[in-house]
């Protein structure tokens, strides 16, 4: 079965011992779902390319990448796209709008590769997220709900099955800090492998 928003509040009800919504409802999960992916977004995005944009005709240095859904940064400009090594690009982004600093005029109609990041998205019945992602946004929002419920059962006369406020607040914080290493480690490997990947050798203008 494909990662959802589905299958991860399955996941985090079981982590939380709670099948049922005497605590939780669906929605609250959700949204601490939510919370986990935004987590993950900063230090492991997705890395996409854009290998469908043109330079626009009459020339110009001006790109609309609006097309380039769910977008946090760009991180490279590859044009021409062809030959080796990549020729990458000095650039600016304003908006929606990537102008290339370039001392001669493009090519109108030429390819343009664009290198950026993207944030995950969660739905109820698909996603982005890797396999290797799903345990630790998991983890992220167990220790959100948690905390969550800890704050409003306090000084508050609950039923369920036993549990305190102060279990849960303990629960909350130990998702939490592993959650946290988690990302800590995430990072580390990200930026190892930009260090170790291929090397591009970037143009002057």
């Amino acid at each position: 079965m494909p990662t959802s928003t589905m299958v991860l509040r399955t996941m985090l009800r079981v982590d939380l011992g709670e099948p049922t919504a005497d605590r939780w409802t669906d929605d609250d999960l959700d949204r601490h779902i939510e919370h986990a992916v935004r987590d993950i977004n900063r230090v492991a995005p997705r890395e996409m390319v854009a290998t469908d944009l043109t330079i626009p005709d009459p020339a110009g240095r001006e790109l609309d990448i609006s097309t380039l859904t769910d977008r946090i940064a760009v991180v490279a400009v590859q044009y021409p796209v062809d030959g080796q090594p990549r020729r990458l690009r000095h650039f600016e982004v304003w908006g929606d709008t990537l102008t290339l600093l370039t001392d001669t005029m493009p090519l109108a109609g030429a390819p343009v590769y664009v290198y950026y990041t993207a944030a995950h998205t969660v739905e109820e019945d698909d996603s982005t997220l890797p396999t290797h992602l799903e345990d630790i946004v998991v983890v992220g929002a167990a220790g959100y709900a948690a905390l969550e419920y800890a704050a409003y059962a306090m000084n508050r006369v609950t039923v369920g099955d036993g549990r305190t406020p102060e279990q849960f607040l303990a629960l909350g914080r130990d998702c939490l800090m592993q959650f946290r290493q988690d990302l800590t480690a995430l990072k580390r490997e990200r930026l190892r492998a930009i260090r170790t990947g291929e090397l591009w050798t970037e143009d002057a203008r």
